[in-house]
């Protein structure tokens, strides 16, 4: 081998969500893949933290998702027996509000276009199945049973186990300074130089300052969840006897509750976080956040809004209409850009992975990924 040519086949520059999935799916094909990550994957740094993470097929934000989110099911479904852990608790799901509010009517759609199995419940025939949830006059529920709950963490740490048993290579603790993609790729690093055929670049909230000459218009936002102790009736919060809710609370705002797998019933505002600065000191829940979402979930999880047990942040990176970036690099066709999911990506991470892999190995999806196309984003470009 020359001192110029390809040690790897494809360096992943991320590796949370979306690029250990990634790492599994190309070295469980063998490919020769090398995965680099600034810190030690599962962090609290970025996105991929906080226990669980909601898993929902009659997806309100566009049918599109819906067949991508199937796929992931097969594939949580698969790395679990692989890996030999639970990762999945299904639950069901809640979609609460106004019958011709975007949250409810959206999830209608999806349901109905993908014949999801589904129930549409009134205020009292949710109380009659889950006392512990009280809908308002005028809202109504989309029940989809299949909905429930992944355990983030070890879900990156069952794919990155399993990518290094099939040979990857993993290095954490390293920085990225720089690539380019004239002959191969060459991808710089605080810790020496990686060469390769391909990249994936599923960075998230670093991305931007990755690709700067795309000058993405991406916004890292602020995102908090608490965990409350009930005040009474612990066990209707249970999650073998309550499901995930998303609940539109106002026009276009949106709050997600999580029963209590054992930690305390988890709660928080869906987006309306701030921007900030991902390398900037976050700031921490305050009096008056936790105040704000006790307020939200007495109304309707009344008993739920407890004690607060504990809270935590993390980062959303958003686009400006929170699609998905899945596509090349305009300037690079080796070069896969793949991160931005605006708050509601980790469900679908397990088929993003086998997604690059077919991308990386084939050239090509039977997804249709033209709703995630980065020229949406940088049409001049």
């Amino acid at each position: 081998m020359s001192a110029g040519s390809p040690k790897y086949d494809t360096v992943i520059v991320g590796l949370g969500a979306m690029g250990s999935a990634a790492l599994y799916h190309l070295a469980s094909r063998g490919v020769k893949v090398i995965g680099v990550d600034r810190y030690a994957p599962p962090h609290i740094h970025g996105s991929t933290h906080g226990r669980t993470r909601i898993i929902r097929e009659a997806y309100y934000e566009h049918p599109c998702y819906v067949p991508i989110v199937k796929r992931a099911y097969e594939l949580w479904s698969a790395l679990e027996r692989e890996a030999g852990e639970q990762l999945f608790v299904q639950t069901g799901g809640l979609m609460i509000g106004p019958p011709n509010g975007l949250l409810f009517a959206g999830a209608l759609r999806s349901a109905e276009e993908h014949e999801l199995e589904h129930t549409i419940l009134n205020p009292a025939e949710v109380t009659a199945r889950y006392p512990g949830f009280q809908v308002p006059e005028g809202s109504l529920a989309l029940l989809e049973p299949r909905a429930g709950l992944l355990f983030p963490e070890k879900c990156v740490e069952a794919h990155l186990a399993l990518a290094q048993r099939a040979g990857a290579t993993i290095r954490t603790g390293v920085a990225v300074t720089g690539w380019d993609a004239d002959e191969g790729v060459r991808v710089m690093t605080d810790a020496g130089e990686l060469r390769a055929e391909t990249l994936i670049i599923a960075a998230g909230p670093w991305l931007s300052s990755l690709v700067p000459e795309l000058e993405l218009p991406l916004e890292i936002e602020r995102q908090l969840f608490h965990w409350f102790e009930p005040s009474s009736h612990p066990e209707w919060y249970a999650a073998a006897h309550s499901p995930i809710s998303l609940i539109e609370y106002a026009e276009d705002r949106y709050f997600a509750t999580f029963p209590d797998v054992g930690d305390g019933v988890k709660a928080g505002i869906h987006h309306e976080g701030a921007v900030i600065d991902i390398d900037a000191a976050r700031e921490p829940a305050s009096a008056a956040e936790g105040a704000e979402m006790l307020a939200l979930l007495a109304r309707y999880l009344p008993e739920a809004a407890g004690t607060i047990l504990d809270r935590a942040t993390c980062v959303y990176t958003n686009t400006p209409d929170h699609d998905f970036v899945l596509d090349a690099h305009p300037e690079h066709p080796n070069v896969i850009i793949a991160s931005p999911c605006s708050g509601h990506g980790f469900k679908f991470s397990s088929a993003v992975g086998e997604i690059l892999a077919d991308l990386i190995t084939k050239g090509e999806t039977t997804f249709d990924l033209s709703p995630f196309a980065i020229s949406r984003l940088v049409g001049g470009v």
